[in-house]
């Protein structure tokens, strides 16, 4: 059982509004600096009067033959309360990755924790060609590797671009013969990248934040090491 402390929110239930549970301990815990939010059905109720805000989820009627159990309300009640807290998370600016580390016990915590490094592809995976290479050698790595995009990285190994099937299509609709081109005068340049020790949640957050598909893994000196796909990402959600 958690400790309430001041600056937290309380939620409570009660279709009447009147349960003497609740009305007893409301006060008791506005004195601790608890706010205080009610679902009820009577809006002119004892614990809707003591709360610093009431919502009114009264029904109809129950879904019931004889009208006792709170089937209805029992639903109402539930789905507000999703709703609330998906509100809380995006005022707090919850992500991701925040979930999976308060939760690293559970299924999707488990997921969520996975590293890029445990995902990318490197070595001999990797889309790779020079500063130099002509427009055909791209487009054939590109074919070959087949996730949409071609790294472009130094004879260090420094990555100095990347070449993506949306590169490709820009370059058609502006000349008629693009094989005139190296890969340099096309690429996308300082594109997006990560370290390897980031988490999958994060990298999935980037491309959907930037609407694209792979990225880049580098080391803090910029060294090429690696290339995620947003399918490795979602193949995460099938295979685990």
């Amino acid at each position: 059982m958690g400790v309430v402390s001041t600056g937290d929110t309380i939620i409570a239930i009660s279709y009447s509004g009147e349960t003497k549970e609740l009305t007893d301990l409301i006060p008791r815990l506005k004195l601790l600096g608890v706010s205080v939010i009610a679902l009820t059905g009577a809006p002119g109720s004892a614990l809707a009067t003591l709360a610093d805000l009431h919502i009114d989820v009264s029904v109809p009627k129950y879904e019931w033959p004889f009208g006792l159990l709170p089937t209805s309300s029992n639903a109402t009640a539930v789905a507000l309360g999703d709703a609330l807290a998906v509100a809380l998370l995006v005022r707090r600016g919850i992500k991701a990755e925040d979930f999976a580390m308060l939760h690293p016990g559970g299924l999707l915590g488990r997921k969520m924790l996975v590293k890029v490094r445990d995902l990318m592809h490197e070595g001999a995976e990797i889309p790779l060609v020079g500063p130099d290479a002509s427009m055909k050698q791209t487009i054939m790595e590109m074919t070959a590797k087949r996730l949409g995009a071609v790294c472009v990285a130094d004879e260090s190994g420094q990555l100095t671009g990347i070449f993506t099937d949306g590169d490709l299509r820009r370059l058609l609709e502006k000349t008629s013969n693009p094989f005139e081109f190296n890969v340099s005068a096309a690429m996308t340049r300082n594109p997006k990248a990560l370290p390897p020790d980031s988490l999958a949640a994060g990298a999935l957050r980037i491309m959907e934040e930037h609407s694209i598909t792979t990225l880049p893994v580098v080391e803090s000196d910029g060294k090429l090491v690696g290339i995620i796909h947003l399918h490795d990402i979602v193949k995460l959600e099938t295979t685990r």
